[in-house]
């Protein structure tokens, strides 16, 4: 897996990386969910220079131009509901982009730390030959993308995989690396070291699910 990290360099990311981490500006939930997006157009940004281009001709008012553009067949896949805001800002710049929708929470049976990842709804097109968007802002455990990432092979094999995150934990990524082909790349804002015992990342910034939408029973 290659790993595109932007926490180490100075540029505006760092600021709205800032605002979701600080628990004051959390109160905003609007402007949470807008920082996410903005998260989204920047690692969307970064990430269309990894993909197949093609020279047009562009016809103009005044004559002709040519023009490298994207022809890449993407599919854009989030995890609901906490990965909405992330793929609305990839969905800005990839607007001629599939899109393809799965539910994935954690189940705590019996009440405590464990958990299991339960999967009960995908919308997708199909994914055979594509290049495959998984989006999540959360990668935690790594538990949620491997049980997506299961369930979206019944769609078609795709080209190349990108996983497009905010924070990530040490101990995800490794275990992500693990389940995704060796090819796949991974673009992250933030890489955090610790999980707490409910597999929360640490220092993080809580759950961006309820942060962006209000919390749920």
């Amino acid at each position: 897996m290659t790993i595109h990290r932007f926490d180490h360099s100075n540029s505006l990311l760092n600021t709205f990386i800032a605002e979701i981490r600080d628990e004051e500006i959390q109160k905003d939930s609007m402007r949470f969910r807008r920082n996410i997006e903005r998260i989204g157009e920047i690692l969307g940004y970064e990430l269309s220079k990894t993909l197949d281009f093609q020279e047009s001709v562009i016809q103009t008012p005044l004559g002709t131009k040519k023009m490298m553009l994207n022809t890449s067949n993407l599919v854009l896949c989030s995890v609901l509901r906490a990965g909405l805001p992330l793929h609305h800002g990839l969905l800005n710049y990839f607007d001629h982009a599939e899109n393809a929708f799965i539910s994935a929470y954690r189940h705590h049976p019996n009440g405590g730390d464990d958990f299991e990842v339960v999967v009960k709804y995908l919308a997708a097109p199909s994914l055979e030959g594509k290049t495959l968007i998984l989006t999540d802002p959360m990668l935690a455990t790594g538990k949620t993308l491997e049980n997506v990432y299961e369930a979206l092979k019944s769609h078609g094999v795709p080209n190349k995989i990108h996983i497009v995150s905010v924070i990530a934990s040490e101990e995800g990524i490794a275990y992500a690396k693990k389940v995704f082909p060796d090819d796949t790349e991974l673009w992250i804002a933030a890489i955090d070291k610790g999980l707490t015992d409910r597999g929360y990342i640490v220092p993080g910034l809580g759950d961006a699910g309820d942060l962006s939408y209000g919390t749920k029973l």
